[in-house]
């Protein structure tokens, strides 16, 4: 899953800052237990002391008080509480040991004796001074100390890890709790730092989107949105970007102005040259027509030949006509702005092509209310014309050809459909492209330019709406253009 730049930043604080809670909590924890385990050992070496230095029975005077038996060492409530002692006479087998030699008080000052498990679990010590960590069946873990004095005698005394694990662990829970509420705390407070941190790249995000949506594929294109002056700061990353997108958008704008200079200047040659050829084409045509009736007897050839003449300059002056149009379509020329009723218009198209094409079905769809639009009733006219003669020039005879008129909520939709062998899919991205013609199946003996289509799209874009063509089964011209109020 891809995630945002704000996303991923708040996950690097949050993860930098739960690596160094995690770190200074573990540091922490174990320099707290290694003290509290220095502090156990001390205390366990003071205990083994004293064990080993309590008068034994032979030791001490007949009126002294009874010590405790042998092997249990400082028994005295309160002092050590919890510290097991076990000691082994000089030249006694530790199997000969009765559970009244080892023993330990517990938290109350009571003392307990140890089973044989755990005595010869004590005996097992290393004799070497050093401190040890053992574990006595069902008493835990403990720090062990082995001692022998001068008589042979081994002392083996034992503190338990207890103390050390119950300050430990609440230790350790109450910085796991901290560590969750700074990394709560980290999460939220990133957000909202990212979020104010990311403003001027936002601001520069929409900049762009603003000149996205801008038609910039025809007409004079003027980019006066620029990314703001605070942030296009070369010291600063986004300012690196939003002076990059300003210099860009500088550079298309540029082209943008050269690309409509030339165009314009394109539309005026084509308009003028059209409208300059249609006068001598019309004096062409004249005269044609004026040899062609004269009264003076001439041969079959020059007839055919006038004749000839006249058909190429009605031609040359429809070709001149469609240019002439496209070109004031492209420059954004106002059309007529009235009423028109789009099955009236249907009607009268499909009577013409009938009588252009009377080897095709022609047949009419069309609802019992008017349907109008807002718009050129002439242009329109034009843009059904160009559709039926693209249908009728394009399809086989025998086929069938259907115009359809519906109001579809705040649209009209005109539907021109025929059953013929449909438009071939490389010829489909580039259908309302000017002087687009099909291959010779489609376009033989047709006198096609390749400008019906086009005009069809241009006046469509004109009125505010959409040509589309689908050619899956059959061809169906789909034009959609808004109802009028």
């Amino acid at each position: 899953m891809r995630w945002t730049l704000r996303r991923r930043l708040v996950v690097m604080v949050v993860v930098l800052v739960a690596v160094v809670a995690g770190a200074m909590g573990t540091v922490s924890t174990l320099a707290l237990q290694s003290s509290l385990v220095t502090q156990l050992d001390e205390k366990l070496t003071a205990a083994n002391r004293r064990a080993a230095d309590f008068p034994r029975e032979g030791d001490r005077a007949p009126d002294e008080v009874p010590a405790p038996p042998v092997g249990t060492g400082d028994f005295r409530p309160g002092q050590d509480a919890g510290t097991v002692n076990v000691e082994q006479p000089a030249g006694v087998d530790p199997a000969d040991l009765t559970v009244f030699q080892a023993g330990f008080v517990d938290d109350d000052g009571t003392p307990t004796a140890l089973t044989d498990a755990q005595t010869a679990q004590m005996l097992a010590v290393p004799t070497d001074g050093d401190i040890h960590t053992i574990t006595l069946d069902g008493l835990g873990t403990y720090r062990a100390v082995s001692s022998t004095d001068a008589d042979g005698t081994t002392t083996v005394t034992a503190l338990p890890t207890s103390s050390v694990t119950s300050t430990v662990t609440p230790f350790v829970v109450v910085e796991l709790v901290v560590a969750a509420l700074a990394l709560l705390v980290a999460a939220a407070v990133g957000m909202v730092l990212v979020r104010r941190e990311l403003r001027p790249l936002d601001r520069v995000v929409g900049t762009a989107n603003r000149v996205a949506r801008l038609p910039l594929d025809r007409g004079e294109v003027v980019l006066a949105d620029r990314v703001p002056a605070q942030d296009t700061d070369p010291a600063t990353e986004v300012g690196q970007v939003g002076a990059a997108l300003n210099q860009l958008l500088g550079h298309v704008e540029q082209a943008l102005a050269a690309r409509h200079e030339s165009e314009s200047q394109v539309r005026q040659f084509v308009a003028d040259a059209s409208h300059e050829l249609r006068t001598p084409l019309a004096s062409i045509r004249g005269y044609a027509e004026l040899v062609r009736r004269s009264p003076d007897e001439l041969p079959v050839s020059a007839l055919q030949a006038m004749s000839r003449v006249e058909s190429e300059s009605l031609r040359m002056t429809g070709l001149l006509e469609d240019m002439l149009l496209l070109a004031r379509l492209d420059a954004g020329r106002p059309l007529a702005s009235e009423p028109v009723d789009l099955t009236v218009l249907a009607i009268d198209a499909v009577t013409d092509a009938h009588a252009a094409g009377p080897d095709h079905d022609w047949r009419l769809d069309l609802p019992s209310d008017e349907v109008l639009v807002t718009g050129d009733d002439h242009r329109l006219r034009q843009v059904l014309a160009n559709l039926l003669s693209n249908a009728r020039l394009h399809t086989p005879a025998g086929t069938t050809v259907t115009v359809r008129v519906r109001r579809t909520g705040d649209d009209v939709v005109v539907q021109v459909a025929d059953d013929g062998p449909g438009i071939p899919p490389a010829l489909r991205e580039s259908l309302f492209q000017r002087f687009t013609r099909g291959d010779a199946s489609r376009n033989s003996a047709t006198g096609s330019t390749g400008l019906g289509l086009a005009i069809a799209s241009a006046v469509v874009t004109a009125h505010g709406g959409t040509l589309a063509v689908d050619s899956d089964h059959g061809t169906t011209f789909t034009v959609t253009l808004p109802a009028a109020r």
